[in-house]
């Protein structure tokens, strides 16, 4: 019985204490990422990415209680390993989500993210050939927020076929391609200022 209680009391204050604050805030954590496969023109291979640890800093804003509308300016960093080869890739996310509160200080969102390519690279060489360098995404997840602080876990995967031609190998007839579209997990950790 004092278990019982002891959670019941924990669960009410958690719900309490739930993030009331909207405004704007500072965001920033880590992402667990790759983009896409890997075409060798000259092997006529398709690698997959290994997932690597990214990072990412912005700002957000915050409107609304129950239901809110959250957009955010994101600088991301990504990276993905290839057999011999590291693709790196910095880029702003622009995320508009959509979110409700389903339980006191936990919430689920999603939206779309707009998202602009700064630079690439492939294992040295500057990659200036990326079909375009604005593609849009798919941002959903799940945030618990005390006051005005928040983290929250959400999945990102581009949609738009985007991807990337450069020479190697002195393969001059047959460029080879990279799928630069994200698919990571994302956890952040916010404060509302």
């Amino acid at each position: 019985m004092k278990n019982l209680f002891l959670t019941l009391a924990l669960v009410f204050s958690l719900i309490s204490f739930a993030q009331t604050s909207k405004g704007f805030g500072l965001k920033a954590g880590l992402n667990y990422n790759a983009n896409g496969n890997y075409f060798d023109a000259v092997s006529m291979n398709v690698e997959n990415p290994d997932r690597n640890i990214g990072y990412h800093v912005g700002i957000f804003g915050k409107l609304g209680n129950e239901v809110y509308l959250r957009p955010e300016l994101v600088y991301t960093k990504t990276k993905s390993d290839y057999r011999n080869d590291s693709f790196e890739m910095s880029k702003f996310d622009l995320p508009v989500l959509v979110g409700i509160k389903v339980l006191g200080p936990i919430s689920v969102f999603g939206g779309p993210s707009f998202q602009y390519i700064l630079d690439s690279e492939f294992s040295n060489i500057s990659i200036n050939e990326i079909e375009s360098d604005f593609s849009v995404g798919l941002n959903f997840g799940i945030g618990f927020n005390l006051k005005k602080i928040g983290v929250d876990l959400r999945y990102e995967r581009g949609f738009s076929n985007n991807e990337a031609s450069f020479l190697q190998n002195n393969n001059i007839a047959t460029p080879d391609r990279l799928d630069t579209r994200p698919d990571q997990l994302i956890l952040s950790l916010s404060l509302i200022l």
